[in-house]
């Protein structure tokens, strides 16, 4: 193996010269700068940075009153506590508490995450929609396993969910789709989610087109439309706590979890 670096031979004239031009060009630009312009776009961007850090430290956090929290009173399964405390979430005044964040990674294990709305929680798992053709439904596809997070900053409370995702049947997905409003049935019909948008308003004249279209026929079939389930082998509660001391409940599937299947364990804030 060659101890010299891959490139051009050292004795080639022509790059030698260029590289020489492109040097000179360099240092003739870097002597045309004005020393005082340069100091205050570092000023500028050091105050901006300062600014920033400062915004960030003086944010509160949970300044409400928290609800306590027992683990040794929770139930035996994830499902009943997970419903008690979304509700308890928007009796306290949480804005959209069944929005949640979902985490998906690509064939390459490449992660991304993003924001939708939670349809149902039951005994099959947590579902949420989606189009097959979006990102998260290709990384689905690639990678059928995802993790769901709960954020309720009016009670100090988050959830985390992670499992196994399965796609309901054709019929249960429309049923799903076909249950919810007028605008969602619009943006469906929309479709080509996460594809590259030409422009405003060419998403202006699809979406007229979707909601008039959604109100003229409310059962418009959008084939690709999927009702996905995530089947939880880990549900974990964590309750804020002003001084420090969250409480963190996780639930674990595990055999040696009786008839229920879980496990419950206390974990370190």
């Amino acid at each position: 193996m060659s101890d010299h670096p891959a490139g051009p031979p050292h004795d080639d004239p022509a790059t030698t010269t260029g590289a020489a031009a492109s040097g000179a060009a360099g240092s003739d630009a870097a002597e045309c700068a004005d020393p005082a312009e340069t100091a205050d776009t570092a000023d500028t961007a050091d105050a901006a940075g300062r600014a920033f850090r400062q915004l960030l430290r003086g944010l509160r956090v949970w300044d409400v009153e928290l609800p306590s929290f027992d683990p040794e009173a929770a139930p035996a399964e994830p499902l009943p506590l997970f419903r008690q405390w979304l509700r308890e979430a928007a009796e306290a005044g949480q804005p959209e508490p069944h929005t949640m964040a979902l985490a998906t990674a690509d064939a390459a294990g490449n992660p991304s995450v993003r924001t939708v709305m939670l349809h149902d929680a039951d005994e099959r798992g947590w579902h949420f929609g989606s189009h097959r053709g979006s990102r998260k439904g290709r990384e689905l596809a690639a990678r059928p396993r995802a993790a769901l997070d709960f954020y309720w900053p009016a009670v100090g409370r988050q959830v985390r969910v992670a499992g196994a995702v399965t796609e309901a049947g054709p019929e249960e997905s429309a049923a799903d789709l076909h249950r919810r409003s007028t605008g969602a049935l619009a943006a469906a019909l929309v479709g080509r989610q996460s594809e590259v948008l030409g422009s405003v308003e060419e998403l202006a004249r699809a979406s007229e087109a979707a909601w008039e279209r959604a109100r003229r026929e409310p059962e418009a079939p959008v084939p690709s439309w999927t009702l996905y389930v995530l089947e939880p082998d880990e549900v974990e509660f964590f309750q804020g706590d002003a001084r420090r001391r969250h409480v963190r409940l996780n639930y674990r599937r595990s055999e040696r979890g009786g008839a229920g299947g879980w496990e419950r364990e206390l974990l370190w804030p």
